[in-house]
């Protein structure tokens, strides 16, 4: 998906239509993080926001697993959810071997029990469900206690805009989390495989 696109599909995506781009899907640089520099980037990026121990990271919207293969390089035990079977399929594939497991479900209710982990990752998936402040309440109700939500969010478009602004997301985050940081990603041209002029960033926030 294209910056624009990746409102659009999200938006629009019913299960057949990420099914059908599940193949094509890594072709951006920022989804299949082929381009070393791009990983590189990315990699460098999860380590600050990832607890420095081994941790239980719940991968929310997986994918093709990227950023789970990131997480699981630097030791951490992944949980990929996604609700594209086609998806899931490809991040097995591409996790194979590693401490990851993964699970067709809906991001905004995972089908995870009573496990809790340390860190809920979710990239460009909040601000597409109807109702952000539950879903990031049931969120923070997966977390064991000290964990941290980690959101990547933006707003994309120029005549007609999607997304979530930060401010608001900060916003929704303040009646459940102790301490919130955002972290602006508009300028680093190596994440994207590009320059980019919209609004990206990344919320890191202690529950």
């Amino acid at each position: 998906m294209t910056d624009m696109t990746n409102g659009e599909r999200a938006v629009t995506g019913a299960r057949t239509d990420w099914d059908t781009a599940a193949a094509s899907f890594d072709d951006e640089p920022d989804h299949g993080l082929r381009d070393p520099e791009v990983r590189g980037a990315w990699a460098s990026r999860l380590r600050s926001w990832l607890p420095e121990r081994a941790s239980d990271v719940l991968d929310l919207g997986c994918g093709t697993g990227s950023l789970s293969l990131l997480a699981a390089e630097q030791g951490h035990r992944v949980t990929g959810v996604d609700l594209s079977p086609a998806m899931v399929d490809l991040a097995r594939a591409k996790l194979a071997g590693r401490d990851a497991v993964f699970l067709v479900g809906d991001a905004a209710a995972p089908p995870v029990g009573e496990e809790r982990f340390d860190v809920v990752l979710v990239r460009h998936v909040l601000w597409t469900l109807p109702d952000p402040a539950r879903v990031l309440r049931h969120w923070a109700g997966l977390l064991r206690p000290g964990g941290r939500l980690v959101l990547v969010e933006g707003v994309w478009g120029t005549v007609s805009t999607v997304g979530i602004p930060a401010d608001r997301l900060t916003g929704l985050l303040a009646p459940i989390a102790g301490h919130v940081r955002v972290e602006r990603l508009s300028d680093d041209e190596l994440l994207w495989g590009k320059s980019v002029d919209d609004e990206r960033y990344a919320v890191v926030a202690r529950i």
